[in-house]
């Protein structure tokens, strides 16, 4: 089932546990993908994307969130 909530640095951030301002360094680095939508500026990420992108990080651990 696909997930249509989007998901901006603050939620990323709590998903992968790190601080907000490392997943803007990621993004700035070109290591997130590109935004699914942007809104005034501000961009955020369907939550399926993300978890796509977190299964395919080199270093994943097979991190499971169910």
């Amino acid at each position: 089932m696909t997930e249509r909530k989007l998901w901006s640095y603050k939620e990323i951030a709590a998903h992968i546990r790190v601080q907000p301002d490392t997943v803007r360094s990621y993004r700035k680095h070109g290591l997130l993908p590109p935004p699914d939508h942007v809104e005034s500026g501000r961009p955020y990420w369907y939550a399926d994307t993300v978890r796509a992108w977190v299964a395919s990080r080199p270093g994943n651990r097979a991190r499971r969130d169910d």
